[in-house]
């Protein structure tokens, strides 16, 4: 049904203050598609509010990883495509992504022009959202040949935030890059960029631990993502140590509503 789960997404902001999505990365060379599902099962018993399919160097068909997790969760299954490859008929919905900060028009434009007539007659939840590299940026940056913004320079995606605003996306993406050190994007850039703009911030890369994750909700992100900690955590210990993450979140987020 179309706008399902963008009203999903919007309802529970609007009730928690604050989300959690988990992040998946269907690359056959890494991982099977039961242990995609099952890890996004863990996620979903953790308390995470959505998963994100997808990855900056995923590879090939992924509709078999994408049928598994959705077929294993109740919550959203969202992709996050790296490009054209990463299109399924069989997610939720999907995040129709620009890299606003690409140097290559093809990330910006060309590989949605692409992709388009694939959405719109598989009927794919589409939910737009401006995609915005920092530094380090890491595998996202490289691939998307993008002019991460410098950590200390948050004025600068403040401007591109407010374009993505006035062109009518529904939400803004700050990335640090998958397995980024530093404790993800700054606080201080998702303080600038959430109080200048009225949709959604996310926040991604680099959040490993519930103190980064809290400080970037009350620094005014509204969804922080966590991937690397999944793959490197959720399966060892059973989801324990993202439960105990989702739960200060919410508990941060909830401060807000």
């Amino acid at each position: 049904m179309s706008g399902k789960v963008w009203s999903y997404i919007s309802d529970k902001l609007e009730r928690e203050g604050a989300l959690h999505f988990s992040l998946i990365d269907p690359d056959p060379f890494k991982v099977t598609a039961e242990v995609c599902a099952e890890m996004a099962t863990l996620a979903e018993e953790a308390g995470s509010d959505a998963i994100m399919i997808g990855g900056s160097t995923a590879f090939g068909i992924i509709d078999e990883t994408v049928k598994a997790i959705t077929a294993a969760v109740e919550i959203p299954t969202i992709l996050f495509p790296g490009n054209i490859t990463g299109v399924s008929k069989y997610a939720d919905a999907m995040f129709f992504m620009s890299l606003f900060n690409s140097t290559n028009p093809y990330w910006i434009i060309g590989a949605q022009a692409l992709a388009a007539a694939n959405v719109k007659l598989n009927e794919i939840e589409s939910i737009s959202m401006a995609y915005l590299l920092v530094s380090p940026g890491k595998s996202a940056a490289w691939v998307g040949d993008a002019k991460v913004f410098p950590r200390d320079k948050p004025k600068l995606p403040l401007a591109y935030a407010m374009a993505a605003e006035l062109f009518g996306f529904k939400l803004v993406y700050l990335e640090a890059g998958s397995g980024a050190e530093g404790g993800g994007v700054p606080p201080e850039m998702i303080s600038t960029v959430s109080q200048y703009i009225d949709i959604p911030v996310i926040a991604g890369g680099g959040f490993n631990d519930a103190l980064s994750v809290v400080a970037a909700v009350e620094a005014g992100a509204s969804i922080v993502v966590q991937g690397t900690y999944l793959e490197k955590h959720v399966r060892e210990d059973k989801g324990e140590g993202l439960k105990k993450i989702v739960g200060a979140l919410k508990k941060s987020g909830s401060k807000r509503v």
